[in-house]
């Protein structure tokens, strides 16, 4: 479910230009995070615990596993397809089953370490901590997700009773076995929703009352802790006869960060892009792209246009940057210094038509940016606007050498011609 999630996120950028780093506008925690919480609403997980150095590893595995002949090591990254992918030291697959007594070698050879996954793209993430769990006997594996569809207005709970590979692939090779159970947002999950989904699933030998239970208060959870998806997979039986949430990925709406203080803190900003984090500090909207022309623009809809007539022009955007309607000399100034850190921009195009966001603004917080960061790339800017006179009047005075441009268009073309000479 996370790649159908990610295609639908990616597809409206796609015209402007590949993904640079991968962007998530709503919070992704760690696996180990996600059966915490699990856990906390009676949700059965394996017990596992994060640990970050080797000390912690041999005091874990002496500690919390004291009767555990095998361990599963999994590597903690924000990224899916952990177990095929390879460290950038060698190490085949992010996820293994050892003896106890060699956790300690193959977690000292997954910390610190870059994994490169499929989602991760080339650059790979860096392994901060790894999750340890005792090793389950599993007799079926199925797929479990509740998901925010437009469709039924409300949350969708999509169930296979296959699972342990990507529900893409599923859905291919066996579309029949997919269910899906819409719930009514206002009336929540009944025991006949929660029945649909376990009969889909099929346990093969799980207590049906427990699973019915297990998914209602899957449910909870995801409507308490304001998920925008919850993914399991597997969802697995064990030989006991119960239903375990092997994996565990969640997502949140960033919209609720105000009254989830304590899922919020969970996040993890050293596996995120910096320059989204620095965005974010000062409250501006930045996507990385893997183009070469710097985009500073006001309104996400401009943005997007700003992009697509760079892209018309044969230059490649570097990044989505939405300063907004509101946006303060300081947060000008931050914006310039986020596109200057990435070396492959090369030219900077402003394009700002300015309603609420007032060009004056704009242009001093230009000036004082090239005072704080010594821009050493082209700069081309369109002003239109409120104040826009007193904004030219600004930037004339500055003394700096800045392209000017009369239209979108023509700030497009000038830019992609910067970048040529």
């Amino acid at each position: 479910m996370s790649g159908l999630v990610k295609k639908l996120v990616t597809r409206s950028l796609s015209v402007a230009g590949k993904w640079q780093h991968q962007q998530l506008r709503r919070l992704n925690i760690h696996e180990y995070q996600g059966a915490e919480l699990m856990g906390k609403y009676g949700v059965n997980v394996p017990k596992g615990v994060a640990v970050s150095s080797l000390d912690d590893v041999k005091n874990a595995i002496e500690q919390v596993f004291p009767n555990e002949t095998e361990l599963v090591v999994k590597s903690q990254i924000l990224a899916g397809g952990r177990g095929l992918g390879t460290f950038k030291s060698g190490l085949q697959g992010g996820v293994h089953i050892v003896n106890r007594d060699h956790v300690p070698d193959i977690a000292g050879k997954m910390l610190g370490q870059v994994l490169v996954t499929k989602q991760t793209g080339p650059q790979g993430k860096v392994v901060s901590k790894v999750y340890l769990c005792e090793k389950l006997s599993l007799v079926n594996e199925m797929y479990f997700s509740i998901i925010l569809d437009r469709k039924s207005a409300g949350p969708l709970i999509i169930a296979c009773k296959k699972g342990g590979t990507s529900i893409e692939d599923l859905a291919e090779k066996f579309p029949d076995m997919i269910i899906k159970v819409p719930i009514d947002v206002f009336a929540g999950i009944t025991d006949e929703d929660a029945a649909k989904v376990v009969d889909g699933l099929a346990p093969k030998a799980a207590d049906r009352k427990d699973s019915i239970e297990q998914v209602k208060k899957l449910y909870e959870l995801f409507r308490k802790s304001d998920c925008t998806m919850l993914e399991i997979n597997p969802l697995a039986e064990t030989s006991t006869n119960q239903l375990v949430a092997a994996d565990a990925k969640l997502n949140f709406d960033d919209n609720a960060a105000f009254r989830q203080k304590e899922v919020f803190a969970l996040r993890d900003p050293t596996q995120e892009d910096p320059r989204e984090v620095a965005a974010a500090k000062v409250d501006l909207n930045y996507i990385g792209l893997d183009g070469e022309i710097g985009c500073m623009v006001n309104g996400a809809g401009l943005a997007m246009a700003t992009m697509d007539i760079i892209k018309l022009h044969g230059g490649t955007p570097a990044n989505f940057l939405d300063v907004g309607g509101n946006a303060s000399e300081h947060q000008v100034v931050e914006a310039f210094k986020i596109l200057t850190s990435d070396d492959k921009v090369k030219a900077i195009l402003v394009n700002i038509f300015g309603g609420i966001m007032k060009c004056d603004v704009i242009a001093s917080g230009i000036v004082n940016a090239a005072k704080e960061v010594s821009l050493k790339v082209p700069v081309v800017v369109r002003l239109e606007g409120t104040n826009v006179e007193q904004g030219k009047r600004i930037l004339k005075e500055s003394g700096m050498k800045l392209i000017t441009a009369d239209d979108l268009d023509d700030a497009a073309e000038k830019a992609v011609k910067a970048l040529a000479n």
